[in-house]
């Protein structure tokens, strides 16, 4: 993993972890990602002339990924109907990295060196202990907990399919784009279908706030599917859940959610085992 690299996947974490509060901040699921899917229909669409069209090779992937990328906006919508954005969103990003690792070695044949694995593993100790301590004190909800997982569970096989289907494409900015378009559509049609006519009116006083979202999203993946055509998927997919320390941030300050010294202490053991995946690099 080169500087570039590490820098444009530290990147998407940071915008990621912004879509994912904003998405938590609109009260109404369904408004806030229909907008946040919308947009990325419509940014997709924009980017279409200026990206190359992908490979047949990518199709079967690009296929698969927005099926799955549907099931993960459904599981990430209850996820945050169900528990805090402090505790639903480390789970959720938490849970991805060691699942990727074992997928990318099956699939990619891309099985980590020593560094790399011991990377991987502080890394993934350290997400799950942000993720804890957003329990602490607290009876766990083991649906909100399950919804999260399963979340996680998503992550890990779109991020796969997506890593071999980019490198497969011949062009990351089509492969991005015809994604956008692809997994996008589903959410708002259903919304259309929901709400008939009322539609433009349930959407207009969060619209600017969505789309902001959606473009923070399209932004994020982006950047993660552009360095997965240059690196290992598995330490991409740890770093870039560091997005876990700026969502615990973004909990405290914004939806006034507990950091303390446990986050900060987990923060620290992240920031260890992404210098021992850079090291690997």
């Amino acid at each position: 993993m080169t500087p570039l690299v590490t820098a444009a996947v530290l990147l998407a974490a940071v915008t990621h972890a912004g879509w994912n509060a904003i998405a938590h901040k609109i009260t109404d699921k369904l408004v806030g990602f229909t907008l946040i899917a919308g947009g990325g229909v419509l940014i997709g669409l924009a980017l279409i002339p200026f990206g190359a069209f992908p490979a047949a090779e990518a199709w079967p992937y690009l296929l698969a990924s927005g099926f799955v990328h549907i099931v993960y906006f459904a599981l990430l919508m209850r996820s945050f109907r169900l528990g805090d954005f402090g505790q639903a969103y480390p789970i959720a990003r938490g849970t991805a990295p060691l699942v990727v690792a074992l997928l990318a070695a099956v699939f990619a044949h891309e099985v980590p060196d020593g560094w790399a694995a011991a990377g991987i593993a502080l890394s993934c100790a350290g997400l799950t202990g942000v993720a804890l301590w957003g329990l602490r004190g607290r009876r766990p909800n083991w649906a909100a907990i399950g919804a999260a997982l399963a979340t996680g569970l998503s992550i890990a096989v779109y991020t796969v399919l997506d890593g071999l289907g980019v490198r497969a494409s011949g062009s990351s900015l089509g492969y991005i784009a015809w994604l956008m378009v692809i997994e996008g559509l589903v959410i708002p049609l259903y919304a259309i279908r929901r709400w008939r006519g009322d539609t433009l009116t349930v959407l207009r006083p969060f619209a600017g706030l969505g789309l902001l979202g959606a473009a923070l999203s399209v932004a994020a993946y982006a950047l993660v599917l552009w360095a997965q055509t240059k690196a290992e998927l598995a330490p991409i997919a740890a770093l870039r859940e560091s997005s876990i320390i700026v969502g615990a941030a973004i909990g405290a300050v914004f939806f006034k959610e507990r950091f303390g010294v446990g986050r900060i202490a987990a923060a620290a053991l992240l920031v260890v085992g992404i210098g021992l995946m850079l090291h690997a690099g």
